[in-house]
């Protein structure tokens, strides 16, 4: 089943899309994720990745919640507001939102994050104390490091191909400690990296593997995208073993 999902924080509402199977729930709940979408991204995502992802999870009876952070897609809030760890706090409000469902086992919410969202994801571990944690080519601040020309914070709002880059993300970027946060959570966690990631480095997803205590999975021929369909079913098949269990 697909249920339009909303709730709010600080006024401002975020939407998504709530995936349970077509079953009944079992007495314990099903197990559930929640997407933390990228960087300019949404709950839909590149070529679908996350749409598909959720209803393959379904099948597998894994619920799971899309939603687009404060700012992104369809939700409330400006862009310009967006900064890493405000999505942070969506976060933990999406996942406080899923363990309050019915038929959802409030002690099995997992994170998967992608991209800039992988980020977000470590860093709201310790928070949100996901079952599992799954990062999908994760990002780290050297990403937007470039664009403090000379160090220099810009006065205001910096325009990226369109988007309306807040001066409080930069000034935040520096003081971000991802790695960190990942070691010290310190629960289940797995990392999937494309080995053709020329957007975060494959050397990314190994150092928060190292962080993390966990494996890192490389998918022969991934772009940051993930771009082929031979890409794809491999970070599908790779997301559901991880997250079934294996």
């Amino acid at each position: 089943m697909e249920h339009f999902a909303q709730f709010s924080l600080d006024g401002q509402r975020m939407y998504g899309m709530l995936h349970t199977p077509d079953a009944d729930a079992p007495a314990q709940g099903w197990p559930s994720v929640v997407f933390v979408h990228g960087y300019t991204g949404n709950r839909i995502d590149h070529h679908r990745l996350l749409v598909l992802m959720s209803r393959l999870l379904a099948a597998r009876g894994i619920a799971s919640l899309r939603f687009d952070c404060r700012g992104s897609g369809d939700s409330q809030g400006d862009f310009s507001e967006m900064t890493v760890m405000r999505e942070v706090e969506d976060v933990a409000a999406a996942a406080e939102y899923l363990r309050d469902q019915p038929g959802i086992d409030p002690e099995r919410v997992m994170l998967l994050g992608y991209s800039m969202g992988g980020m977000v994801a470590a860093l709201a571990a310790g928070t949100v104390r996901p079952h599992r944690l799954l990062l999908w080519a994760p990002a780290l601040p050297e990403l937007w490091l470039p664009l403090l020309r000379g160090g220099v914070l810009p006065p205001g709002i910096t325009d990226v191909d369109g988007w309306p880059l807040g001066r409080a993300f930069l000034q935040e970027m520096p003081r971000l400690r991802p790695l960190e946060a990942a070691a010290a959570w310190g629960g289940v966690a797995h990392v999937i990296h494309g080995d053709a990631d020329t957007v975060c480095p494959p050397e990314w997803g190994v150092r928060y593997a190292r962080a993390l205590g966990c494996d890192a999975a490389a998918i022969p021929g991934g772009t940051h995208n993930f771009t082929s369909l031979e890409t794809t079913e491999m970070l599908y098949a790779e997301t559901l073993r991880f997250l079934s269990g294996g």
